[in-house]
């Protein structure tokens, strides 16, 4: 907060602000207007006006802000991305003189590797009780309170090793002071660890922090390049290893600066009917069964603050997240298909449901091959429905360029792909069955080679020269000495 404050980025609202409901319709407002990061001081719920903690939203609800949770200015996400393009599959020196450029990428994976520290003096044991804290209720028919930004580490059974450990953020309905469901998806890290536990018949021990450095929340929500850890890109972000102190009650370790700490353990075998809960497509999801949190012990630092976010159509945190996330795993998506000149997730189609491509087209088939790599790159992508293919003359984030492309270029009987049965988003309503649907690819490109019979005939366009006059006119006709007008 201190760096937010520095760069006022940061408000304080002293009012009462009402976690019901309240605080999500703030923050929305807020967002809509690219707005700064607020602590409500005094959140309340109903006539309750006691917590034991104040309430902070909106820390990522702009692209700078993001950048800067990842160290870098906004101009620079494009080089972290590269950056990372490299970790994941770095070029080996043509000669010795390009050895100096294998130097960051040397220290970056000196970087990956936690460190465990002593537990932190700040932190003090409260009683374990999750109504104390200002969980906000987001939506007129959600089923309960929900943690939004928890960070839920979990690690596979056998010895406590942080380099096992996976960070999610998983929402978390609270059932009552001592329970909350966890809600992950199955391909999930969390989810695949509860598996193992569950295989051996044996409570699995889960930490959750409230709060902590943003590079770490920021890598527990990215596309991690390869194998690498969200602990270890969180080192790399932060340019040094991640500091984890150990936790009180469970055979786990948790980040040094955590805010809040909920320690505790989930059973193999139990879970409860969680949801309905308002999400990102801007609809209710389904209820439907996930595992069960058990608290154990909660700790907090003197002045905590608890942070927390809304879901729900965009703009929300996590659209503006996703889309500035683009600039980082477009490298990766180029390393694997160069001819790709750039992609767009547009925010407004749930991020990452749609997606347009930029292609340096040269041969038939092209922009299918282009298609089917980008679907199985990231387990994020194949989430993805729909992705239009364009040439490289076209702004890919301007919608009018793209469905002129879409009409002229393409033709429904020859331009579209479509997959049946393939995995998508467990809260896509439109698709028959949960879980699974379809995806449709349009090759909105000029046609070449075997791809048509019949050759595309040349597009507008002006000279040059003469829009660079018919632009100086046009300053001229809107200036204050603009010729008169002719008399009648």
């Amino acid at each position: 907060m201190t760096f937010l404050a520095s760069e006022e980025e940061l408000k304080h609202l002293s009012e009462p602000v009402d976690i019901h409901l309240e605080a999500t319709a703030l923050h929305q407002r807020v967002i809509r207007d690219g707005g700064p990061a607020l602590l409500l001081k005094a959140p309340r719920s109903g006539a309750r006006v006691q917590f034991a903690a104040s309430l902070l939203v909106n820390i990522f609800g702009t692209r700078k802000r993001v950048a800067n949770g990842l160290g870098v200015h906004p101009d620079q996400l494009p080089d972290l991305g590269r950056f990372l393009a490299a970790l994941r599959a770095p070029e080996p020196p043509a000669s010795l003189r390009d050895l100096p450029s294998l130097f960051p990428v040397a220290k970056a994976g000196w970087n990956t590797r936690p460190k465990k520290v002593a537990a932190s003096k700040d932190l003090h044991d409260v009683a374990p009780n999750l109504s104390s804290l200002p969980v906000q209720t987001c939506w007129p028919e959600d089923a309960g309170p929900l943690i939004t930004w928890g960070l839920v580490i979990t690690r596979p059974p056998g010895e406590d090793d942080p380099r096992l450990y996976n960070l999610g953020i998983y929402r978390m309905q609270v059932l009552d002071g001592q329970r909350a469901i966890v809600r992950w998806l199955p391909f999930r890290g969390g989810a695949q660890h509860y598996r193992q536990w569950q295989g051996k018949g044996q409570a699995m021990p889960v930490a959750v922090v409230i709060g902590c450095d943003p590079a770490t929340l920021l890598a527990a929500v990215i596309p991690a390049p390869g194998n690498i850890s969200e602990l270890a890109l969180a080192g790399i972000f932060n340019g040094r290893p991640a500091r984890l102190a150990p936790c009180r009650s469970i055979q786990m370790h948790v980040p040094e600066g955590a805010e809040i700490i909920l320690e505790g353990e989930i059973h193999p075998d139990e879970t409860a009917v969680e949801g309905p809960f308002g999400d990102h497509t801007g609809y209710y999801n389904d209820p439907a069964d996930y595992p069960v949190f058990h608290l154990k012990a909660l700790r907090m630092r003197e002045n905590a603050v608890y942070l927390s976010t809304f879901t729900g159509r965009a703009p929300d945190e996590p659209s503006v997240i996703g889309e500035a996330m683009t600039d980082l795993f477009r490298p990766i998506l180029q390393q694997a298909l160069p001819e790709i000149l750039d992609v767009f997730l547009p925010p407004a189609t749930c991020s990452y449901r749609f997606a347009i491509l930029k292609l340096d087209k040269s041969y038939p088939g092209q922009a299918r091959r282009a298609m089917m790599g980008f679907w199985s790159l990231l387990p994020q992508f194949s989430m993805t429905k729909y992705v239009i293919v364009v040439d490289a003359d076209i702004d890919i984030r301007n919608w009018d360029e793209v469905m002129w492309a879409v009409a002229t270029r393409s033709d429904p009987e020859r331009d579209l792909l479509v997959l049946n049965s393939t995995p998508v988003d467990q809260l896509d309503f439109a698709s028959p069955r949960e879980g699974l649907g379809g995806k449709l690819g349009l090759d909105a490109t000029i046609k070449i080679g075997s791809e048509t019979a019949r050759p595309f005939s040349k597009k507008l366009v002006m000279p040059r020269d003469v829009e660079t006059r018919a632009e100086g006119l046009f300053r001229k006709l809107n200036s204050p000495k603009c010729v008169e007008s002719p008399r009648l």
